[in-house]
């Protein structure tokens, strides 16, 4: 295990070492300590490599992550997992606005609570989210699936497209085009799967599935402001 304390060690060198990882090394675990709420850590991984960061971190923590674990031991700020490729991020704690915004691929798991525009235009993330979701969540999100095991927000899946979006419990209202529609045996049969890699208890069959209604497709005179 390779560990890195930031009270000694620059963020810059941090990222430039676990950057400087490639397919073939034996340098597979790292562990961060003292984080202090950097921003920007552990971003841009490309190597099938296992972070654990022992604290609470800033903005984009894990963001463009390709192929690594990285493990938050806290709570992360604005952007954890941003645009995220593929892997695994694992937080703790809570995460706060935007958490897997524009994520490609990959889990991002949410232990706590996460903030407002939590999987904001998705692209094929999974996200699964053991507590509750803020407003605007799923915002135009394209492909993947959301899981909340709490409550939803305000304007959830707010001009979605083919995202899956999956609440165990109450929704405050679904954004334009949002609509809930039949959980169906495949989709029982993900959302088991996802739940288990979430490392989460709760049964499939206790939540209900949101979509779009797929008005939005193609223009109409009514939706023009």
């Amino acid at each position: 295990m390779q560990t890195i304390d930031l009270q000694q060690t620059d963020l810059r060198t941090l990222n430039a070492t676990l950057h400087a990882q490639a397919e073939t090394t034996n340098q597979t675990t790292w562990t961060i300590e003292n984080p202090r709420g950097a921003h920007a850590l552990a971003c841009g991984l490309d190597a099938p490599i296992e972070v654990t960061v022992n604290g609470h971190t800033g903005y984009y923590c894990a963001g463009m992550n390709k192929q690594a674990t990285v493990n938050i031991k806290g709570s992360a700020g604005p952007g954890v997992a941003e645009n995220m490729m593929s892997g695994t991020v694992v937080i703790d704690g809570d995460a706060s606005q935007y958490a897997g915004a524009t994520g490609h691929g990959g889990l991002l798991v949410i232990k706590g609570n996460a903030s407002s525009r939590c999987g904001i235009s998705m692209k094929g993330i999974d996200i699964v989210v053991h507590g509750n979701i803020g407003h605007m969540s799923a915002f135009m999100a394209q492909s993947g699936n959301l899981v909340v095991c709490g409550d939803a927000g305000e304007a959830l899946g707010d001009s979605l497209y083919e995202a899956r979006l999956f609440v165990r419990g109450s929704v405050k209202s679904l954004g334009a085009d949002c609509i809930e529609k039949e959980m169906r045996p495949e989709h029982l049969e993900i959302l088991a799967d996802l739940l288990a890699r979430g490392s989460s208890t709760a049964k499939p069959e206790e939540f209900r599935r949101y979509g779009s209604a797929r008005k939005l497709y193609n223009f109409h005179i009514d939706n023009a402001y």
